[in-house]
């Protein structure tokens, strides 16, 4: 989930509500509520139950908000995580319950052995390109690729501009481009 508002701002919030400042719940919910809908959306695939899971987690929140400990987890993070276990539960109340002996076999989907083989290679070679990477571009495009932040909170996280984090983002991603390319004409060649 990308931040929204510092997790400073957010845990103030949190302690306010707990204090009660009903304006703070607000804030919080307006802030916070989309990006929870958005997720729940994604992995559920319908809008309404993707509405009735945000308030669930925004609930659990209100709940919690009397002992939240700043500085143990950012508010952010731990939304993400209620609202993606809040998903999965609901996945699992929606699988049907039949007579199992009158389901055909289903056929094999998994990718062959080979392809396997394939797909771990090339993810090593990435991983081990992604590490010959200078550190900030490398941090900046783990951030970005792989743990889904904004452009702003990658700045925010590495003290510099977003423009910064985008020219970090251009340079990698050539970086990786060029030496993966590279690559590729080694296994063409064997």
């Amino acid at each position: 989930m990308p931040e929204e508002g510092s997790s400073d701002e957010n845990a103030e919030l949190v302690l306010r509500f707990a204090a009660g400042d009903q304006s703070a719940a607000r804030t919080l919910t307006e802030r916070l509520a989309p990006a929870i809908v958005r997720q729940a959306w994604r992995i559920l695939g319908d809008r309404e139950e993707a509405e009735d899971v945000a308030q669930e987690v925004m609930m659990k929140l209100w709940r919690q908000a009397g002992t939240w400990r700043v500085g143990e987890a950012k508010v952010t993070t731990w939304i993400y995580r209620v609202t993606q276990n809040l998903c999965i539960d609901r996945l699992r109340r929606r699988r049907p319950t039949t007579d199992f002996d009158k389901i055909a076999e289903p056929e094999d989907e998994r990718p062959s052995v080979f392809q396997t083989i394939a797909t771990e290679e090339r993810n090593k070679a990435l991983a081990a390109e992604i590490d010959q990477l200078p550190e900030r571009q490398r941090e900046a495009l783990l951030l970005r690729h792989f743990e889904e932040f904004s452009n702003p909170a990658i700045a925010e996280r590495l003290d510099c501009t977003v423009e910064a984090v985008e020219s970090l983002l251009a340079r990698a991603r050539r970086q990786l481009a060029k030496r993966l390319s590279r690559n590729e004409e080694r296994f063409d060649d064997v």
